[in-house]
């Protein structure tokens, strides 16, 4: 099959797996994913350097717009630099809970328990701070412009998420606002903005989550089927 631009391309046939298997897989995708949880309790046991090295790089296995990869992760452990994080992040919330947010913001997250207090800022062995990068340089120096940055940036979340969780370890999408602080205190170029900052670790012994259920799939899902996956699917 041809293709269109100049750069090169490289033969892609992995293995085709059988059908069966295919629903096995998607299956215990489901139900290994579906017992993550964002988690606000942390242990403050070591977790290994090279574990998070692993996380960031399945992170950077996702797509992105025009193959640009505009993200960068800032992996965290030194604890004086954990607690200025939280000192910051924790003034933020203040402002936040105090006159930025709305009531029915403050009445949704009720249910969640949440507060300016976070401990896990600390707690956690690591926190990785996700830059989203609005340009980058080519070799020459010049600017190189980005694409799809948001959106490619999302995707690189979603994949560093679920490899925390894959590797039994856990985390929580943390997004103190404004975040403008995280890249002074981790000393970032200009045109790079925090968007989720996330301690990693083990969940503490007496770890607790909000009791939740999810959407049932009949919520967030619409199909448009073809008669033969219609009668498939009978």
């Amino acid at each position: 099959m041809s293709h269109s631009g100049s750069g090169r391309h490289i033969p892609y046939q992995p293995a085709r797996i059988p059908i069966a298997e295919v629903h096995r897989r998607a299956a215990t995708a489901l139900a290994e994913l579906d017992t993550r949880r964002s988690v606000r309790m942390f242990d403050t046991a070591p977790v290994p350097r090279r574990i998070i090295e692993d996380l960031i790089r399945t992170a950077s296995t996702a797509p992105s717009g025009a193959h640009m990869q505009p993200w960068h992760f800032a992996a965290v452990s030194d604890p004086a630099l954990k607690a200025r994080i939280r000192d910051a992040a924790e003034a933020e919330e203040r402002k936040s809970y105090a006159h930025r947010m709305s009531d029915e913001w403050k009445a949704a997250l009720a249910p969640l328990g949440t507060d300016a207090h976070k401990p896990h800022l600390t707690d956690a062995p690591w926190l990785v701070v996700l830059f989203a990068q609005t340009w980058g340089l080519n070799p020459d120096g010049s600017r190189c412009k980005h694409y799809y940055v948001s959106e490619s940036v999302g995707i690189a979340a979603g994949f560093f998420i679920a490899a925390v969780h894959r590797a039994g370890l856990c985390t929580l999408p943390h997004t103190p606002s404004p975040m403008g602080f995280l890249g002074d205190l981790l000393s970032r170029p200009r045109q790079e903005r925090a968007t989720l900052l996330l301690p990693v670790g083990f969940p503490a012994a007496n770890c607790t989550v909000p009791e939740i259920t999810r959407k049932p799939l009949i919520a967030v899902s619409s199909w448009f089927e073809s008669p033969h996956d219609a009668k498939a699917s009978e």
